[in-house]
């Protein structure tokens, strides 16, 4: 068996999570979030603990479990306390604004760069040339991050664009003469 699907997962308080039709559904402080159940994976959830086991010996099922249980995982955490993701802006001129809904990026192109947010994701800018993702969605929260970031990658020479605040941009030599 898988050694991540072996694990339970613990529901901490002011979390609910059932199972049925088909759904694991998780409802808790930062919103509700569903997913839909795979045939080989057996789920139980009792005690505060959810625990995930293949419903037979083959390898399929054997990932699938740890798959499972890590979804499931990500999404209590999400409801509970959240993911979030910080960009950061390099360059002169360079600034970000948050505006309600909507992100206004000036990144060095001829006219501002509006990006709407989906629904369950906050973008806040706590300052100009940094951007805060924030949602109960792991995946949807890495996927604006992402798209943000595509928006203006950092380029080689001068590093200059749009980075997570975490990644290192190795710069490249310029060409002699």
């Amino acid at each position: 068996m898988s050694r991540i699907g072996k694990l339970p997962v613990t529901v901490p308080s002011g979390v609910e999570v059932t199972v049925k039709d088909g759904l694991v559904n998780v409802k808790g402080a930062n919103g509700a979030l569903s997913l839909a159940l795979n045939s080989l994976v057996k789920i139980d959830v009792n005690a505060g603990k959810i625990t995930f086991a293949p419903v037979d010996e083959s390898r399929d099922a054997n990932a699938m479990s740890g798959t499972m249980r890590q979804l499931v995982n990500n999404m209590v955490t999400g409801v509970s306390k959240g993911f979030e993701k910080k960009l950061s802006l390099v360059g002169v001129g360079f600034k970000a604004q948050a505006q309600g809904a909507k992100l206004n990026l000036t990144v060095g192109f001829s006219h501002p760069v509006i990006m709407d947010m989906p629904a369950g994701i906050k973008v806040e800018t706590p300052a100009p040339t940094e951007i805060l993702i924030k949602g109960a969605d792991r995946q949807r929260v890495g996927q604006v991050a992402a798209e943000v970031r595509a928006v203006r990658p950092p380029e080689p020479y001068k590093g200059k664009g749009i980075r997570y605040a975490d990644e290192k941009v190795v710069i490249k030599e310029t060409k002699k003469k």
